[in-house]
């Protein structure tokens, strides 16, 4: 079988990028391609240790003549965010991605590209394999687990790293040098409604939202993407208002913490005679929606259809309840940085809605770089859930990782920047959750920079990877690599 990316230049990047195509590593099944990893290593006689959870550091040699040069660490993460449309026959947990290249960009079919982060550790042990990179002692830090909530950082043998300088080779913006990033938490609240039997002459329809764009819940939720939880119980709560009958006997949507959710669907119990009316509402709030939209998703999708089987529905009671849940539930931009121009410094996403046994499961992610903002926001979501009748369980947090602008490295990496293209890069934080704050906690001291090549779309399968910046990337961190050797 042809290999799509064998003619991309740089060459050694590509390769270690393609072989990691092919092997099934979403979050929590990073087994494999840790393995993969440490067999190259071994066959270039590079040391390796693994710590208790799976993190991998490989140790590597200097450069003939620098090996005098302080130990510097190239950090990223394993596992990848596994998503795919609905009509994409796909198992992540068998099945290889299968890239395609488009003009300068590089996509999946149908499914997550794994770009975030698989082309940062390509890029680490092209560093490390590629005999036209100089470089001081290097150690390679590949953590497992990060997106689902950066368990790999967060239970890091520190004892393993030598190094007190860190590239994290995991940004997704060309030309832009991250120097913090926000902190985060996650929330589950458990939903028990009263269930009912269903009631006689009412008919099954599944009711659907799709279409929506979704992605990176801190990287693009600035951009005021549709939520398909959001939509769907907006036009539920428009059918309650308008005073039309209707039973909720299910309600799903959305799949990982830190992705919007693209689609969702409830199943509803109709009259037939009801129907009509259901529907009036469904399209009063597409219109809606669109309005709302325009530009942003224009790829919504409504649907109502007989379909699906129900053996009971949640009293009306706790249907509104539930509705009212999800309506209050903070989702979106909550405040913006008032020390770096255009950096969302707050925001909370209602990111999954599942069903658990009887009750009904609600995760929302929420994300700010300053710790006070975070809680406030982890509070109200408490709030919220407790006046619902809701269970709320807070899951452990991730610090942010505080800007140093007199740090060492980004001073290195500044200047190879400027002086490679002529402008000063673009030097901010981000509103994701990198793991240099963990390190950071883990290694006191550590110096740390985050940069890489152009990606779109991640943690969606809309995801691609811009390949002449992939060259810009590789290209910055081989100078990086040399200067901090010298």
């Amino acid at each position: 079988m042809n290999d799509p990316l064998a003619k991309l230049e740089p060459r050694s990047v590509f390769e270690h990028f393609s072989a990691l195509l092919a092997i099934p590593r979403p979050s929590g099944h990073e087994a494999a391609v840790a393995r993969h990893l440490a067999a190259v290593a071994g066959k270039h006689g590079f040391r390796v240790a693994q710590d208790s959870v799976g993190n991998l550091v490989i140790t590597v040699p200097a450069t003939k003549g620098r090996e005098k040069a302080p130990v510097v660490v190239l950090q990223g993460h394993l596992d990848m965010v596994a998503e795919k449309n609905r009509d994409t026959e796909h198992d992540f947990l068998k099945d290889p991605i299968r890239p395609r290249v488009e003009g300068e960009w590089i996509y999946a079919t149908g499914t997550t590209l794994g770009a975030d982060n698989g082309i940062g550790v390509a890029a680490a042990m092209a560093s490390a394999t590629d005999p036209s990179v100089v470089h001081g002692p290097l150690q390679l830090l590949f953590t497992v687990d990060e997106e689902t909530g950066l368990t790999g950082a967060m239970k890091l043998d520190a004892s393993l790293l030598e190094g007190k300088t860190l590239l994290n080779l995991d940004s997704e913006e060309d030309g832009v040098l991250f120097v913090g990033c926000a902190g985060g938490s996650d929330t589950h609240l458990f939903f028990a409604p009263a269930w009912t039997a269903a009631p006689r002459g009412v008919s099954p329809y599944r009711l659907e939202v799709r279409g929506l764009r979704g992605g990176h819940s801190g990287l693009n939720i600035v951009e005021n993407r549709g939520n398909a939880l959001k939509l769907l119980a907006r036009i539920l709560a428009a059918a309650v208002i308008d005073g039309t009958p209707f039973h909720l006997a299910a309600l799903s949507g959305g799949s990982k913490h830190n992705a919007i959710p693209r689609e969702a669907e409830a199943v509803v119990l109709l009259n037939a005679a009801d129907e009509p009316r259901f529907r009036a509402a469904l399209d009063g709030c597409e219109t809606s929606f669109r309005a709302e939209l325009e530009g942003i998703d224009d790829g919504l999708a409504l649907s109502l259809a007989p379909g699906g089987a129900a053996a009971r529905a949640m009293t009306a009671e706790d249907r509104n309840r539930f509705l009212h849940l999800l309506l209050a539930l903070p989702h979106g931009v909550l405040g913006m940085s008032q020390a770096i121009a255009g950096l969302v410094e707050t925001s909370s996403n209602l990111a999954v809605v599942e069903a658990d046994g009887d009750r009904l499961k609600v995760v929302t992610s929420s994300r700010s770089s300053v710790g006070p903002a975070l809680s406030a926001v982890l509070l109200s979501i408490r709030a919220i859930g407790s006046l619902a009748g809701a269970e709320v369980r807070p899951r452990d947090g991730y610090p942010g990782w505080k800007p140093n602008m007199t740090s060492p490295v980004l001073g290195v990496v500044r200047d190879v920047y400027a002086k490679r293209w002529g402008k000063d890069p673009k030097v901010t934080a981000i509103h994701a959750g990198l793991e240099c704050g963990l390190l950071g906690d883990k290694v006191p001291g550590m110096d740390m920079i985050s940069f890489g090549p152009e990606m779109q779309g991640v943690h969606s399968p809309d995801e691609r990877l811009n390949v002449p910046s992939v060259g810009r990337f590789f290209e910055a961190l081989k100078e990086v690599l040399d200067r901090l050797s010298r």
